[in-house]
C-alpha cells in the first residue's frame, strides 16, 4: 500500500506499506537508496511484522525536493511519516545518512526502540567530497541506462530483490542532494557529528557496524559508541561485511534484528 505525504515546506514524499497489523518498523534508507531497499526484509517479516518506508528528499519518487538536506529536517520528515502510521511503532530502523535520522528521532517517544546500520555518526572537514560526492557526481553523470548496468555489475553479490530496488533509487537521481547533505550540514565545518548525542542513549539502540575501512564509522566512533552509549547501546560488529551489511549478510542481520526486537516485546 502506497501514500502521498506533503510536507509543512512543499516537499512530499510516497510512504509504502507491507502488512497490516503487525507491529510496525518504520526504516529509513541511505545516500542513493529509496523506500524499495526495504523490500526484502518486508518479505521475511511478513505475518511478524508490518514494515513502513518512505523515500528520503532527493531519493526514489522523491527527487523533485524543495527545502533543506540537514540531519534537523530529516528528523522532522520522519516525524511527519511516523504520524501517518496506524498503531504503535515497535522501532526506528535506519541505514547510513537513514541511522543518524532514526538516532535523533529516537528521542522523541516515536517508537520503542531504534536500529542504526551502519549510520553515519560523524563526518570529519575536507572528507565529503571525497568519501561521498565525487562518487554520486561521476555516477550521475551518466544516463541511466548506462549507470543501470554499471551498478549491476558491481552488485552483482546482491540479489535481484536489492539490485532492482536500487534502481528505483537513482533512476530520476542526481549528485544534489548529496552535495548539499554535505553542504547543508555544514560538514566542512564540522557540523556532522552526532556522536555526543548516542552518550547514555535513553532507550534501546541496536548499532550494526561493518568492517574497518569498509564502514562510514572509523574504529574512534565505535570506541566511542561503546564507551558513552550506556547500557541501553548494543553493538553488532560484521567484520567481514561492508557498508550494505543488511543486505550482504542478510539472514545474519535478520537473525540478530529478531532477536533484539523480540527482546522488546
Amino acid at each position: 500500500m502506497e501514500k502521498l505525504i506533503n510536507f509543512d515546506d512543499g516537499a512530499s514524499t510516497t510512504l509504502e506499506t507491507w502488512g497490516q497489523d503487525e507491529p510496525a518498523l518504520l526504516c529509513v534508507h541511505g545516500m542513493t537508496s529509496s523506500r524499495k531497499a526495504w523490500t526484502r526484509l518486508a518479505e521475511t517479516f511478513a505475518g511478524r511484522y508490518r514494515i513502513c518506508a518512505y523515500d528520503q528528499r532527493g531519493h526514489g519518487d522523491s527527487t523533485e525536493f524543495n527545502g533543506p538536506m540537514t540531519l534537523a529536517r530529516g528528523v522532522a520528515d520522519l516525524r511527519a511519516v511516523a504520524g501517518h502510521i496506524d498503531g504503535n511503532i515497535a522501532a526506528l530502523v535506519g541505514h547510513s545518512w537513514g541511522g543518524a535520522i532514526v538516532i535523533l528521532a529516537g528521542f522523541d517517544s516515536l517508537a520503542k526502540s531504534v536500529v542504526a546500520i551502519d549510520p553515519v555518526l560523524r563526518v570529519l572537514p575536507d572528507t565529503w567530497r571525497r568519501e561521498y560526492l565525487d562518487d554520486a557526481e561521476t555516477d550521475f553523470a551518466k544516463p541511466f541506462d548506462e549507470l543501470a548496468q554499471d551498478l549491476r555489475g558491481r552488485l552483482a553479490e546482491w540479489p535481484a530483490i536489492d539490485v532492482e530496488g536500487k534502481m528505483h533509487a537513482v533512476r530520476h537521481m542526481t549528485a544534489e542532494p548529496i552535495a548539499r547533505l554535505g553542504s547543508d550540514n555544514r560538514v566542512e565545518e564540522g557540523g556532522w557529528n552526532i556522536l555526543s548525542d548516542v552518550a547514555a542513549y535513553p532507550k534501546p539502540l541496536l548499532v550494526f557496524a561493518a568492517q574497518p575501512g569498509e564502514s562510514v564509522m572509523s574504529d574512534d566512533d565505535v570506541a566511542v559508541l561503546r564507551a558513552t552509549g550506556g547500557v541501553n547501546v548494543t553493538v553488532h560488529e560484521y567484520p567481514d561485511h561492508g557498508h550494505n551489511l543488511h543486505r550482504t549478510a542478510f539472514e545474519r542481520f535478520v537473525a540478530d534484528l529478531t532477536a533484539f526486537l523480540d527482546s522488546q516485546r
